[in-house]
C-alpha cells in the first residue's frame, strides 16, 4: 500500500467519523432540545418575542469558528449589505448572521476537495486518459464544487417561493375576514401570521415578522415593502402595491382583497393545470428509454426463443 492510497483512506475515516459523530450528538441531544423548545411554546407570547434570536448549539458555534478563516476568502469585503445574494439568502429563510459563514466556507472547501479526490482517485484506479481531459475534469469538479452550495440555495429559495405562493390565497382570505370583522389591518395581519403558522411555517414567520416590525414603530408601508423583499414572490409585491395605494387614497381594503384573492386562485388552478399538461410530456422518455425496452423483453423475449429454437433448425434442415 503506498501513501497516496494511505492518505485517501485517511480521508475516507475523517469523513465518517465526523458525520457519525455529528449524528450521534444530534440524537443525544434530542429529546433534551425537544423539551426546551416544548417549554418554550407553553411560555406566554412575550417571552415567546423576546426569544427570537435563539443561542445556536455548541457544535454550530465551533464550525463557524473553524469556518471563519475559510470564509474570508469568498466572502465579498463590501457591498455584502446590499448584494444580491443576501437577499436570496433572506428569500430562502436564512436569517442567521452565521449563514454566509458556513456557506462561503463550504464553497471553499468544496473548490479544493474536490480536486483532490478526483486527483486521489485517477492516482489509485490509475485512469488512462490524455492530459487534456485530465486537467478538464479538475477543473470541472473545482467550478462544480465552487457553484453547488449556489445551487442548493436556489432549490431551497424556489421551494420556499412556491410554499409561500400555495398558501398565499388562504391567508388573503383570512385577512378579508379579520377586515370584514372590525379588525384593522395591523391587527389582521398580526391574526393571520398566528393562524398560518399552523399550516405554513414560512407564511407564518413573514407575517410575524411583519407585525414584529409595526410593534417596533417602523411604519405600515415600509413593513410591507419588506414583505415583499423578503419573500421575493411576484404576488406579494402586487398586494404589497394594493395595501399600500388602498392605504393612501382610502379605498376599501375589504374589496381590494377580494378581488386579488380571486385572481390568486385562478392563477394558482392555472399553474396546476399547466403543471398537469406537462405531466405527459415529461413521462414520454421515461416511458420510452426504461419501461417499453423491459416490457418488450418480456412480452417477446419467449416468442424469439422459440422461433430461435424451432424455426431456424427447420430452415436449416429444409436447405
Amino acid at each position: 500500500m503506498n501513501m497516496l492510497q494511505i492518505i485517501y483512506l485517511i480521508l475516507v475515516f475523517l469523513i465518517v467519523s465526523g458525520v457519525v459523530l455529528i449524528v450521534i450528538f444530534e440524537l443525544s441531544h434530542g429529546g433534551v432540545l425537544g423539551r426546551l423548545q416544548q417549554l418554550q411554546k407553553q411560555s406566554p407570547p412575550a417571552e415567546q418575542d423576546s426569544g427570537l434570536q435563539q443561542s445556536d448549539p455548541v457544535w454550530v458555534q465551533r464550525i463557524v469558528e473553524w469556518a471563519s478563516p475559510l470564509a474570508r476568502l469568498s466572502l465579498p469585503e463590501e457591498g455584502w449589505e446590499n448584494s444580491q445574494l443576501r437577499i436570496r439568502f433572506m428569500n430562502a429563510g436564512y436569517r442567521n448572521s452565521k449563514a454566509p459563514i458556513l456557506f462561503f466556507a463550504l464553497k471553499t472547501i468544496l473548490t479544493f476537495f474536490l480536486p483532490i479526490v478526483v486527483l486521489l482517485s485517477a492516482r489509485l484506479a490509475d485512469w488512462q486518459m490524455p492530459p487534456a481531459l485530465f486537467h478538464v475534469l479538475v477543473l470541472a469538479s473545482a467550478a462544480g464544487g465552487y457553484f453547488l452550495p449556489n445551487l442548493v440555495l436556489w432549490r431551497q429559495t424556489v421551494l420556499r417561493k412556491r410554499e409561500i405562493f400555495e398558501h398565499f390565497p388562504d391567508a388573503i382570505d383570512l385577512m378579508t375576514v379579520c377586515v370584514e370583522a372590525g379588525l384593522g389591518l395591523d391587527a389582521a395581519l398580526a391574526r393571520v401570521g398566528e393562524e398560518m403558522s399552523l399550516s405554513s411555517k414560512a407564511m407564518g414567520e413573514e407575517m410575524h415578522l411583519v407585525n414584529l416590525e409595526l410593534r417596533a414603530g417602523s411604519s405600515r408601508e415600509r413593513a410591507l415593502r419588506n414583505l415583499a423583499l423578503r419573500t421575493g414572490v411576484e404576488e406579494v409585491d402586487t398586494l404589497v402595491a394594493m395595501l399600500v395605494q388602498s392605504d393612501r387614497f382610502g379605498t376599501s381594503v375589504a374589496d381590494a382583497l377580494r378581488v386579488h384573492s380571486d385572481s390568486l386562485r385562478t392563477k394558482r388552478r392555472l399553474r396546476a393545470e399547466e403543471a398537469a399538461a406537462k405531466i405527459p410530456l415529461k413521462l414520454l422518455f421515461p416511458l420510452i428509454f426504461c419501461v417499453f425496452p423491459s416490457m418488450l423483453l418480456v412480452l417477446l423475449g419467449p416468442a424469439f426463443i422459440s422461433i430461435y429454437r424451432i424455426l431456424l433448425p427447420t430452415f436449416s434442415s429444409m436447405q
